[in-house]
């Protein structure tokens, strides 16, 4: 159990000093401030993430990688690229939960500025009718101990002269006497007063005071549980990231397993084969030997060319009707 209270710790002998109040405030403060640097490091975070989430985005989508491979490998490629793209997704999906969380941090920061704007207003009220009534207090103080003063100086004068003036003169005196004693009676009423008003806004101030301090105490301990819970909350948020990122990464992984090179090498050959023969040796040829060893080649015989020569002469052969043939032609005599 904490023992350290605001309560007990933030006072001062100066009834009018308000050091101890101040410095909680200062501190209130400064938590508010650094709830506030917070937020706008989610927010800056947040820009950075969305701006790689898009540059991954556009570099899986623009950015050729591997674009002629084949078969497997192929498919690791569409894979992973996929993947890059699933990441930048993932970062852009975490730029606008940061930003929500910049938002709730922001919503916390300004609803405990609001409340404890309440409890200032009444501290600043109470601190106001304080001092003006110390005021006050110390003015009647100081009015006191000079009608005390002009009473002892006037009795003096009284004892002092008591033989040496006449009789009006002694009546001044007592006149004067009397006079400053009443004047001193009204004195010491008022400040009596003004001592027991004081002491009324004392007591309505410290009660003031310690409430303030609690809820103060309360207001900074939700403070520093809150900043604790969204910074632990932004590290988790990080960590799922990055799981999430190994999850997408480990699909790679996956496809790669199933990359075979055996495979992707059959289907380069299949798909772009251009023959199994390779060319024949380049052998030596003696130009001499070759003319030697070849073999007259035979001028081929012209096709004469077809002219109608002179008729033969007809002979029929005994027996044979009264006609003849020529090369094939029947000639029939009348």
């Amino acid at each position: 159990m904490r023992e350290t209270k605001f309560r007990d710790h933030f006072w001062s002998t100066d009834l009018t000093s308000t050091v101890g109040y101040d410095s909680i405030i200062q501190h209130l403060n400064d938590g508010r401030k650094n709830c506030k640097e917070f937020e706008d490091f989610l927010k800056e975070r947040a820009i950075i993430e969305e701006k790689y989430g898009k540059e991954l985005i556009n570099l899986s989508k623009k950015k050729p990688c591997g674009q002629s491979e084949l078969n497997t490998l192929k498919r690791s490629l569409d894979v992973f690229k996929q993947q890059v793209d699933n990441v930048g997704q993932g970062h852009i999906q975490l730029a606008q939960i940061l930003r929500e969380e910049a938002k709730k941090m922001e919503d916390f920061r300004e609803k405990q500025k609001l409340h404890r704007k309440k409890i200032e207003l009444i501290m600043e009220a109470i601190h106001k009718n304080r001092n003006l009534q110390y005021k006050k207090t110390m003015e009647a103080k100081r009015l006191y101990e000079q009608r005390c003063r002009d009473k002892d100086e006037a009795e003096q004068a009284v004892h002092r002269n008591a033989n040496l003036v006449t009789q009006k003169q002694q009546e001044k005196l007592f006149l004067k006497l009397a006079q400053t004693k009443s004047a001193l009676e009204d004195s010491d009423r008022s400040y009596q007063q003004s001592v027991t008003t004081l002491e009324k806004i004392r007591e309505e101030w410290q009660k003031e005071h310690i409430k303030a301090c609690e809820f103060f105490e309360t207001q900074e301990c939700e403070r520093i549980n809150y900043f604790r819970n969204a910074l632990w909350l932004h590290v988790n948020q990080l960590s799922q990231d990055c799981v999430q990122n190994d999850e997408k990464y480990e699909e790679i992984r996956k496809s790669l397993e199933l990359c075979s090179i055996e495979k992707d090498i059959d289907f380069f050959v299949n798909l772009r084969k251009t023959g199994s023969l390779a060319p024949a040796p380049v052998v030596y040829e003696n130009y001499y030997n070759t003319q030697r060893n070849a073999t007259p080649v035979r001028s081929p015989v012209p096709v004469p060319i077809s002219r109608r020569g002179p008729l033969p002469t007809p002979t029929s052969a005994p027996g044979e009707p009264d006609y003849a043939t020529v090369d094939g032609y029947s000639l029939i005599h009348h």
